[in-house]
């Protein structure tokens, strides 16, 4: 076996999936983890704990195979992606597609180790959230909002992992990831706006136009709102509020980064919102915590 080749091979997956670039399992795992704590009051059950962890990194992994498959034509004229394994020609499109196959089918493995047949029913919209919200960027003005769906769909699957039911807070939960999507997305777009116009996709940074920084800022704003309403539903105390009041603060500082438009700031700000899904759950864990609630 030839293993220099094999190794430069598998290294070449794990770019194609972004294993390197960690930030998207994050903004997908942090919602998730929201939904995992406040369904089960603050004991989320170990082991569909872990399933949803690691069906969130294999699903991630999976969308951004899928995404690169279909823009593979698009990211040759992008400076920042068209060296991306895929566009590149370093894999082929069957590799990658069985790549996607694969993950997918891994992660539909770990749904059925939890024999909850709701969880089973939603992986399949689940599935088909991540493999065409890629196609998305042809037709939709504001395809982040889509993305938020995808993004955000773990929420109402961990609802029904543990309640058995999925309850209207986990859909404003969903409707709250949705407003965030964009606008953490929009930040990205606002990167690529330049080459996304000259390739034709759509995107909400493109869509917004000048309106792009004040529709970022009311995006979080509504998601603070969405979240602290269903927190005020549960009547949750005030480290859950002091979790919002952080969030809120690094939303002031991205609108610092971003109201200039320049592409490093921007990326920068789209980057830090992983510290704005780890406050928020940090907020949620001590309030249970505080509450006499134990994690079991």
């Amino acid at each position: 076996m030839n293993w220099p080749a094999l190794k430069e091979k598998l290294d070449l997956y794990e770019k194609l999936m972004r294993l390197d670039k960690p930030i998207g399992i994050l903004l997908l795992l942090w919602p998730t983890l929201w939904a995992l704590w406040l369904s089960a009051l603050g004991k989320p059950n170990w082991v569909v704990l872990w399933v949803f962890v690691l069906g969130t990194v294999l699903m991630r992994s999976a969308g951004c195979v899928i995404n690169d498959y279909a823009d593979r034509d698009f990211d040759k004229h992008v400076e920042r992606t068209k060296e991306r394994p895929l566009t590149a020609g370093k894999v082929t499109t069957k590799e990658a597609l069985t790549l996607f196959a694969v993950l997918s089918l891994i992660s539909f493995g770990l749904v059925l180790m939890l024999g909850n047949q709701l969880v089973i029913w939603m992986s399949v919209p689940a599935v088909f959230l991540a493999a065409s919200y890629p196609f998305t960027k042809r037709f939709f003005a504001i395809p982040q909002a889509y993305l938020g769906v995808a993004f955000g769909f773990g929420i109402p699957m961990a609802y029904a992992a543990h309640l058995g039911n999925v309850p209207a807070e986990a859909w404003w939960l969903l409707l709250a990831n949705v407003f965030w999507a964009v606008a953490y997305d929009t930040e990205y777009a606002m990167v690529d706006r330049d080459d996304d116009l000259k390739i034709g996709i759509k995107t909400s940074a493109i869509t917004f136009g000048r309106h792009d920084v004040a529709a970022v800022m009311f995006c979080y704003a509504m998601t603070l709102a969405i979240i602290g309403w269903v927190g005020w539903t549960l009547h949750l105390g005030w480290a859950f509020y002091a979790g919002l009041v952080v969030a809120a603060g690094i939303f002031g500082l991205h609108y610092t980064w971003i109201r200039g438009r320049q592409r490093m700031p921007c990326f920068k700000a789209f980057l830090h919102n992983n510290w704005v899904g780890l406050v928020i759950f940090v907020g949620i864990v001590v309030d249970f915590l505080l509450a006499g609630r134990s994690f079991g």
